[in-house]
């Protein structure tokens, strides 16, 4: 048997040398790298919408307590986005609209996907 040899598993070559093991560790690696980073950008297409959906409402609660003042609405609409576990970067009155920004970062590890803002503004609806 030239250029054979035996062993556990049956006949081998002597050109057997790994290679589509190596190749199968590299197409794994590949898929990983591709899966980590859908997760991260799964990560942070939600938090963009948790973010959007603290702002939203917290426009809304600020906008429901206008009548009493810039204070007491934006101190709502703070409580709100606090227990949104987020935070606000601002908040104002024009008249009795209400106009909020909120901040939220996006977990993970991958660079570039800093925190998100979202904006929202709520009021009386117009004729």
């Amino acid at each position: 048997m030239s250029g054979q040899r035996t062993g556990r598993g049956g006949v081998h070559s002597d050109r057997d040398r790994g290679a589509a093991t190596v190749f199968a560790a590299i197409v794994s690696m590949g898929l990983l790298a591709v899966l980590w980073f859908g997760v991260q950008l799964g990560a942070a297409v939600i938090t963009r919408h948790r973010a959007e959906g603290a702002a939203d409402l917290a426009a809304l609660a600020a906008a429901a307590h206008a009548a009493r003042g810039a204070e007491p609405a934006c101190a709502r609409a703070r409580w709100v986005v606090e227990e949104m576990h987020a935070a606000t970067v601002s908040c104002r009155l024009d008249g009795l609209d209400a106009r909020v920004r909120v901040r939220l970062d996006v977990p993970g590890l991958l660079p570039g996907f800093g925190p998100v803002d979202a904006r929202a503004r709520a009021g009386p609806a117009r004729p």
